[in-house]
């Protein structure tokens, strides 16, 4: 029979051994760090925490790499000043991707009160030598080739595996020496997003961490289960390019100042009438039913949240923002809102922009938009009520939302009220059962990950034992 050459690395010979070493080389999943080796000996800001400043010099070591921190623990100041240090390093332009209205509030508000100069650029033309921000919908417009580094803040963007925003971050960095990627939170409740970061950083093609760490689940394509005896291996080497922490503690560091107040969720269910047939009004089921169920109950969910808004309104709770999933709910708020400002997504992004900064500056008191127009990067602690006008069945859009309130450096108690009508408990159900799973995958990451990311960020050295192979391998007589 002809030999199979699978079998290859097995042939007697003295280059058994060699090849099985580089059998074994193959299967390491050790990241090399390309970036600033010198890290140590440079000088940082001085308003940095601690652990801020030893993360960004960690980062800047690896040269691509990815921060996952926690609503509030600075990862404007972290981005800043990694992307200063980048430009200095390289003598290139670093440019930031931001959200819409975010990049604004950083190079407006954020960057000038640490002491950084950020420009905002709309083109490849703006670019200019230091630090460079615009908003994701612009990538097209940039030579990534010319830069020194790209950060993308709120990474998370890059989640949908064959999404066209992912794909072209990931082709269009590709030769880009230095990449940072910053997200609260890699994946809310679900890992698979991490293969999206990992390739961004160029750790691991997304297919090759699939192969290496999951296994496929049934019949479904797009599930994919993270093996039993892998999970140690899988967030070692994570830990090798991303550090992940909700507060400076997982990392060993003091929690002074960075303590959350409370968080108060008020669940408000509106009646409605049963329906033609039936005694009691049904839950919807399907996608469509509960679509239908939301149309329908409008007019009862608006006025229970103008309610809400004039029976707590006053100086001190005198901004509100409502959160919608359909146009006919904002149509209506704003309707029975007088003053109310709809930030919708037919609005151009320069208005999107300048009505979210006034709602983070204070200047407009209320809004009603949709999570996925507002609900991502913005800062907005000057603001502690917030209504959902029903839910969808996205956790990711729920928790971003919650959070642009309730984040570190907020001061206020933050109300986050929740109206549903009676037969939307199915989406209630379904939001709390992503909130426990996000919630336990998360505590697993921080988990497995907090003693290596500790010791990487603070420069403690591991012992690792090296595979030192003693023995010659027996070849059965058959091959």
């Amino acid at each position: 029979r002809r030999p199979n050459p699978r079998h290859r690395l097995f042939h007697a010979g003295g280059g058994v051994m060699a090849s099985y070493s580089a059998f074994i080389q193959q299967k390491t999943t050790i990241s090399i760090p390309t970036g600033i080796s010198h890290a140590d000996k440079l000088e940082y800001n001085r308003k940095m925490f601690p652990f801020q400043k030893d993360i960004v010099k960690w980062a800047l070591k690896r040269g691509r790499a990815c921060i996952w921190s926690g609503c509030g623990t600075g990862k404007t100041i972290m981005e800043l000043e990694w992307a200063k240090h980048v430009s200095e390093f390289t003598e290139k332009p670093v440019l930031i991707f931001a959200p819409l209205a975010v990049s604004e509030q950083t190079a407006n508000e954020e960057a000038p009160k640490f002491g950084y100069d950020c420009r905002i650029v709309s083109s490849q033309k703006d670019i200019k030598a230091g630090i460079n921000i615009t908003n994701y919908e612009k990538m097209e417009k940039f030579d990534l080739d010319k830069l020194g580094g790209v950060v993308l803040d709120e990474a998370g963007i890059i989640k949908h595996q064959a999404g066209k925003i992912r794909n072209m971050i990931i082709d269009r960095t590709q030769n880009v020496s230095f990449r940072l990627g910053c997200t609260a939170t890699p994946a809310p409740n679900d890992f698979m997003e991490i293969g999206n970061h990992a390739e961004f950083v160029g750790a691991m093609k997304y297919r090759e961490m699939l192969s290496m760490f999951f296994v496929h689940d049934g019949g479904d394509t797009a599930k994919w289960r993270l093996k039993g005896h892998a999970k140690k291996a899988f967030f070692k080497w994570v830990a090798q390019w991303a550090v992940v922490l909700r507060k400076p503690s997982d990392l060993g560091y003091s929690d002074d100042g960075f303590e959350l107040p409370e968080l108060r969720v008020h669940q408000i269910v509106t009646e409605t009438t049963a329906q033609e047939g039936f005694l009691f009004p049904v839950e919807a089921c399907t996608l469509q039913e509960r679509i239908g169920a939301r149309r329908d109950t409008v007019q009862d969910r608006v006025s229970a949240a103008c309610r809400i808004i004039e029976k707590n309104k006053s100086d001190k709770n005198r901004l509100w923002c409502v959160w919608c999933n359909l146009n006919v709910e904002a149509d209506e708020m704003q309707k029975a809102r007088k003053g109310m400002v709809n930030i919708q997504g037919s609005d151009s992004n320069e208005v999107k922009a300048e009505r979210l900064l006034g709602f983070a500056r204070g200047q407009i008191e209320e809004i009603v938009s949709k999570s996925k127009i507002a609900g991502f990067g913005m800062n907005m602690q000057n603001c502690h009520n917030t209504i959902f006008l029903g839910l969808s069945d996205s956790y990711e859009q729920y928790y971003q939302a919650v959070r642009r309130f309730w984040r570190f450096g907020q001061k206020e108690v933050v109300n986050v009220y929740i109206v549903t009508s009676d037969i939307d408990g199915n989406v209630r159900d379904n939001i709390e059962r992503k909130e426990r799973d996000a919630e336990t995958i998360y505590n697993e990451m921080v988990y497995y990950m907090k003693e290596i990311n500790s010791e990487n960020i603070r420069g403690s050295q591991r012992t690792v034992s090296e595979y030192q192979p003693s023995e010659k391998i027996k070849v059965p007589s058959f091959i």
